[in-house]
């Protein structure tokens, strides 16, 4: 495979497909490492990193398993049942479950914070919720609705194989390397954990609309995270000067 690698990047063609599917896979990353941040941050500081390297680890796996068996995915775009007219195929399947998995979550999650008499405190630092197994098994979930998701995605940019492998491991890499940095940024930051809640609760329903065949293209998903992203920075840096200033109202 190697050898087919080195031929193939020889081909300027091959080095714009490997470099424009390195970037999408990294963005089509960024729901999973949203959720993977926000899920781990509930462990004891000690086993946090732990958690999000298997995390990943576990959806590098199976990325590149999913890529062995090409024929295999391929057909999960095939219907297998039709509903009200409506054909869906397994990935279909997935995607809603894995959509509706998502809202709940995030669902349950607002809850708790918007709660006025709530439960102990499921985003409190000082207290685990959940056990470590429970948290990397619901990272593994979501790593393998995203994960069919990257493979597609990869499958349509690209018919090499290795270009694809190469493409999900740097991605892979980049999430790992941007995991902890993000993580420790919601822990040190409570109130843009609302807005990554939010983002989660988009992305839920995007899956389960494109579950039901409805295409929403990711750009406009993307863009709109950006631009929210961008404005809750701006809040978190007014907050800060004001605290600098002596908690000065402006």
């Amino acid at each position: 495979m190697m050898s087919e690698l080195f031929e193939l990047l020889q081909n300027p063609a091959v080095w714009v497909a490997l470099i424009t599917l390195v970037v999408m896979e990294v963005v089509l990353g960024i729901d999973n490492l949203l959720f993977i941040s926000i899920q781990t941050n509930k462990l004891p500081e000690q086993q946090r990193s732990s958690a999000r390297r298997i995390g990943l680890s576990a959806a590098l796996l199976m990325r590149l398993a999913m890529l062995g068996s090409l024929t295999y995915i391929a057909q999960l775009t095939t219907p297998i049942f039709t509903l009200f007219g409506q054909p869906f195929s397994m990935r279909d399947v997935i995607l809603i479950g894995g959509g509706l998995f998502l809202l709940w979550k995030a669902t349950k999650e607002i809850h708790h914070r918007v709660d006025p008499s709530p439960a102990p405190d499921i985003f409190d630092n000082r207290k685990a919720t959940l056990s470590f197994g429970s948290v990397i098994a619901q990272v593994l979930l979501l790593d393998a609705v995203f994960s069919i998701d990257s493979i597609l995605t990869a499958i349509g940019m690209t018919p090499h194989v290795p270009v694809m492998m190469v493409a999900i491991i740097v991605s892979v890499i980049v999430m790992l390397l941007a995991a902890d940095p993000l993580a420790n940024f919601l822990a040190d930051n409570p109130s843009i954990i609302m807005l990554a809640l939010g983002f989660l609760l988009m992305i839920g329903t995007v899956l389960v609309a494109e579950g039901f065949g409805a295409h929403i293209p990711k750009g406009y998903i993307y863009t709109a995270m950006a631009f929210a992203g961008f404005i809750e920075g701006l809040n978190v840096l007014a907050a800060r000067a004001r605290k600098a200033r002596g908690g000065d109202k402006v």
